[in-house]
Order: structure tokens, then C-alpha cells, then sequence
């Protein structure tokens, strides 16, 4: 694969800007046998993609062929390109994550579901359409823990109707929780393997209550790093990724 085509994969620009960032001595390749930067001034080079490092005008990327991110969502942002009141995810993304290119309409690494505005903690995105679909297919019942903060006491009964299932006010099939664990007086966590619109709250609501503050704490088999701070982001690891994976 040529040095500008590679760039060009990981978003950093149509193939002319790739290029000239490399024409310009902006981009550096990571040499695995002297461990040493090595500047490259021909975009045209060949360059084995799997497993290289290089850098970006002195910032340090890694190739990976399809994007998978873990992101700690911050409150007071949407997860939205076009956000309505508030700012985007998105904009705590780097630029290459948001303009990788994609076979699709829609470029750059996308939200796997949606989390309130006002909703923090983990949110996956990616660039590989049947991740995302198998992630957010309701089908396909990969849970997700919330950590559900209540205004009031919450108490045994309230949990069992949240087990045995609740109606919201657009589906006369009731909506049940896969897991309810009581944490304090005022907090459970709730794991659900769908997601409907504004559903924990609507749900807490059900059962004469009232969500204060909503936080995803686990997806599937991944709890949220603790080391990960609002607004943080990461790459997901291979052994992460395997967690993913259909029948784990």
C-alpha cells in the first residue's frame, strides 16, 4: 500500500493532502528494528499497514483497518453530528477518527446507539457497519448496565415490577430488566438488552419514580475503564474486541 493511500485510510485527508503532508516532512514512520523515527518524503513508498506506527505532525497513530473507539460520554453532549442544544460527541474526537473514509454516506467512525444528553459513561463508535448493526440490533440482546441514581427510595417492590416487566406509554408489550441489583438506598443498576427511546427513565418513571442521574457502566462483557475520564477516548484492544464477538 502506497505511504498517501495509507494516510488517506485513517482520515487524514483526501490523497492530495495526504501527499503533501508527506511532501512537507510532517509524516514519520516508526522503524521496528531500531525502535528510531524515520521521516518519509515519498507518499508514493510502499508501507506494510498492518501493525505500523507513525506519526502526524508529532502526534503518534497506529493503522487499524476498521475503527473501534470506547468513549466516556460527558454530560451536556449529544450524540449527534448535527447536536440541537448542546455540543456533539464528535468534537471530542481527533479529526482523522471523524473523517475516515467510509463506503457509506456518512464518513468517520459512528455512534454505536445513543445516550441522552444528560446521560454520561460508556459509548462505543465505529467505522464497520455489521459491528455497530450487531451491537445496536435490540435481536440481538447485548446488555447494557446502567447505574440509575432515583429521587426517591427505591424499594423491593419496585424492583420486582422492574424485573417482571413495566408498559410504557408506545409498546403494550411490557419492557423488563434483565438484571436489577439494588446499590444504595437511591441507586440500582439496571441491565437491559434493548433500547428504547429515553427508556431507563421512562422505566424508573413506570414504577413511581424518578431518575436524577443516568450512567452506562458496562457494555456486554466490558465494564468502563476506570482510568478512561469524561470526555476521554481509546482505542478498543484485540482481547476487547473478542468480548464483542457473537456468543461471548
Amino acid at each position: 500500500m502506497q505511504l498517501q493511500d495509507m494516510l488517506y485510510s485513517q482520515g487524514f485527508g483526501i490523497r492530495r493532502v495526504c501527499s503533501g503532508l508527506v511532501q512537507q516532512g510532517w509524516v514519520e514512520l516508526l522503524n521496528p528494528q531500531t525502535s528510531d523515527w524515520e521521516k518519509v518524503l515519498d507518499s508514493t513508498q510502499q508501507v506494510d499497514p498492518e501493525g505500523l506506527r507513525f506519526r502526524v505532525q508529532g502526534v503518534e497513530w497506529e493503522y487499524h483497518e476498521l475503527g473501534y473507539v470506547l468513549l466516556n460520554k460527558p454530560a451536556g453532549t449529544e450524540c449527534s453530528q448535527k447536536p440541537s442544544a448542546h455540543p456533539s460527541i464528535y468534537t471530542l474526537l481527533p479529526a482523522p477518527l471523524r473523517q475516515r473514509p467510509n463506503k457509506g454516506a456518512v464518513q468517520g467512525v459512528q455512534a454505536v446507539g445513543r445516550l441522552d444528553q444528560d446521560t454520561t459513561g460508556m459509548l462505543l463508535l465505529s467505522d464497520d457497519g455489521q459491528f455497530i448493526h450487531r451491537m445496536s440490533s435490540p435481536k440481538k440482546h447485548v446488555s447494557k448496565v446502567y447505574r440509575v441514581t432515583c429521587k426517591h427510595p427505591v424499594d423491593a417492590k419496585q424492583i420486582q415490577r422492574l424485573l417482571d416487566g413495566v408498559v410504557l406509554d408506545d409498546d403494550p408489550k411490557p419492557v423488563k430488566a434483565a438484571a436489577c441489583e439494588q446499590v444504595d438506598s437511591h441507586v440500582l443498576d439496571l441491565t437491559l438488552t434493548e433500547g428504547k427511546y429515553h427508556q431507563v427513565k421512562r422505566m424508573i418513571a413506570a414504577v413511581s419514580n424518578r431518575v436524577e442521574g443516568l450512567h452506562r457502566r458496562r457494555i456486554g462483557g466490558l465494564e468502563l475503564p476506570a482510568e478512561l475520564e469524561p470526555g476521554q477516548w481509546r482505542w478498543l484492544t484485540a482481547d476487547e474486541l473478542e468480548l464483542f464477538k457473537p456468543g461471548k
